[in-house]
C-alpha cells in the first residue's frame, strides 16, 4: 500500500515538474511577436501578439468590428509550442476561447496556425529576436 501510494506520488510530481519546469530563461528575455491573419463567416480577422515566458498576448480584429484581446498559455516543446487562450471581445461578442500550434521555421522565424471562437481560423508568421 506504501509503495503504491509513494508510487503514484512520485509520477504526479514529476508530471507537474515537466509541466512547469522553467525553461531556458535567456531565450525568453525578448519577447517574441507575431501577426496573425484569418477569416470566419466571410470576415477577414487580424491579430497581434506578443510571447514571453510561455505567456502570450494577442489582440485582434474580428467580425462586424469587434475588437478583443487574449491571453494565451504555451506549453513550450522543443520544436512546437502549443497554446490555449481566453479572451473578451466587443460588439456582443463576449468571451472567447482559443488553441493552436507555433512550429520554428528557422532560428528566427515561426509559423503557427490558431482558432479563436471569435476571429476564427488564422495563420501566423513571428520572428525571434
Amino acid at each position: 500500500m506504501k509503495r503504491a501510494v509513494i508510487a503514484k506520488t512520485l509520477v504526479t510530481s514529476l508530471g507537474f515538474f515537466a509541466l512547469f519546469a522553467p525553461s531556458q530563461v535567456s531565450a525568453q528575455l525578448i519577447p517574441q511577436p507575431w501577426v496573425s491573419v484569418g477569416g470566419k463567416d466571410g470576415d477577414i480577422t487580424y491579430g497581434v501578439g506578443v510571447r514571453a515566458f510561455n505567456l502570450g498576448v494577442e489582440v485582434g480584429k474580428g467580425p462586424d468590428n469587434s475588437t478583443g484581446v487574449d491571453v494565451l498559455k504555451f506549453l513550450s516543446l522543443p520544436v512546437v509550442s502549443p497554446y490555449v487562450g481566453l479572451g473578451y471581445y466587443s460588439e456582443d461578442k463576449g468571451l472567447a476561447v482559443s488553441g493552436g500550434v507555433q512550429v520554428s521555421a528557422t532560428d528566427n522565424v515561426f509559423v503557427g496556425a490558431g482558432y479563436n471562437s471569435v476571429r476564427g481560423f488564422n495563420g501566423q508568421l513571428g520572428i525571434r529576436f
